[in-house]
């Protein structure tokens, strides 16, 4: 049986768009384009019928009406207008939305918010509009689940939507925050693999070169940075994801990524998952040995000393602690450190139970 649009056996009627896209306006109490049909359709007097649902519906400014004649000498359509004024409201209202959300106590701020969410969220289809009704649900720390299944419902405005409004739909279906990770994972790895098989030597001599701080600006790692931000849900499942690969695939770029998302939300000073990762000081500690490309005695009595006190029944830590130190830069500059001191207690032909590596 052929399939239809929609990807089922028949193929459904999908509503009009404009339809569709301006069927808010009557919960408002606006005329929309299907009120204006219906009276032109029933009327006996069009341009009586037209000029009546231009004074219910127009600008209700008094002094408006005078000025309007000019615009008509000077040939401007009222569509244009109308669309420059509507242009301009959009912009103060976007403006006072910002404001409101930046100002006074949360109780009040928010309600205020939450007040015109409910209002204007009929309107969430329609493109002029729609700017609006995003940025209030933006700047809303916790939006109505009811909205939120709408967004998700709808792929036009699930795209749309902001990633503070994502983060809270992210946040009850890891399924769908699945299939945003995912692509970002895979081009990870594939960049790291491309550069280890380069046949450009010089690329793959500087592998190690980049400091830490300069390997986790890339895009992968910001993006994930962002799409996390400060929920500890997001970022723990995000951790489980790499859990599952790094123990189905054996790839060590799993282990990468795992120390620089830590290490990116640590230089954004998001202590809200900072403090609950019990691998943040380890992975603090780690991060400055790569950087100087060497493990001093101080900072290996540290590392020892964050290792020892993982206590009985933690062997998740420890699982996360064994994937921090399998990153190839934790190993290269371990190994490095390791022949350093041993060059050095050559050369000062010490014996073991005399020198301390």
């Amino acid at each position: 049986m052929p399939l239809g649009s929609d990807g089922s056996g028949t193929d459904r009627k999908q509503p009009p768009v404009c339809g569709t896209m301006f069927a808010g306006l009557s919960e408002l109490g606006v005329a929309n384009g299907e009120e204006l049909k219906e009276t032109l359709t029933n009327c006996t007097e069009p341009l009586k019928a037209i000029e009546q649902f231009q004074i219910e519906n127009g600008v209700l400014l008094p002094s408006l009406q005078s000025a309007l004649p000019f615009l008509d000498l000077h040939s401007i359509p009222r569509l244009e207008f109308h669309q420059t004024v509507l242009e301009e409201l959009r912009e103060k209202l976007l403006e006072r939305v910002t404001a409101i959300a930046a100002e006074g106590k949360d109780g009040g701020r928010y309600g205020k918010l939450e007040e015109l969410l409910e209002k204007c969220f009929a309107l969430v289809k329609m493109p002029s509009i729609q700017p609006v009704v995003m940025c209030v649900m933006k700047h809303l720390p916790k939006v109505p689940e009811k909205k939120l299944k709408l967004v998700m419902a709808d792929k036009d405005l699930y795209k749309a939507c902001a990633v503070e409004v994502k983060r809270q739909i992210w946040q009850d279906n890891q399924a769908l925050f699945g299939d945003e990770v995912s692509p970002l994972l895979k081009q990870y790895i594939l960049e790291k693999e491309n550069v280890l098989l380069s046949s450009d030597l010089s690329v793959l001599h500087n592998f190690f070169s980049q400091s830490p701080k300069t390997r986790r600006q890339g895009e992968v790692v910001q993006k994930l940075t962002q799409m996390i931000g400060k929920n500890v849900k997001l970022y723990d499942m995000v951790l489980q994801f790499l859990r599952t690969l790094f123990l189905r695939t054996r790839n060590v770029h799993y282990c990468t990524l795992r120390a620089e998302l830590l290490m990116s939300l640590h230089d954004l000073d998001i202590s809200e998952i900072c403090t609950v990762d019990p691998c943040h000081k380890f992975t603090w500690c780690l991060d400055a040995c790569i950087r100087e490309k060497f493990v001093d005695a101080k900072r290996a009595r540290e590392l020892q000393g964050f290792l020892d006190g993982v206590k009985k029944g933690q062997e998740q830590v420890l699982g996360d602690l064994s994937m921090i130190l399998c990153d190839p830069f934790a190993i290269n500059t371990l190994a490095v450190s390791t022949i350093r001191n041993l060059q050095e207690l050559i050369s000062q032909e010490s014996l073991p139970r005399v020198g301390v590596v």
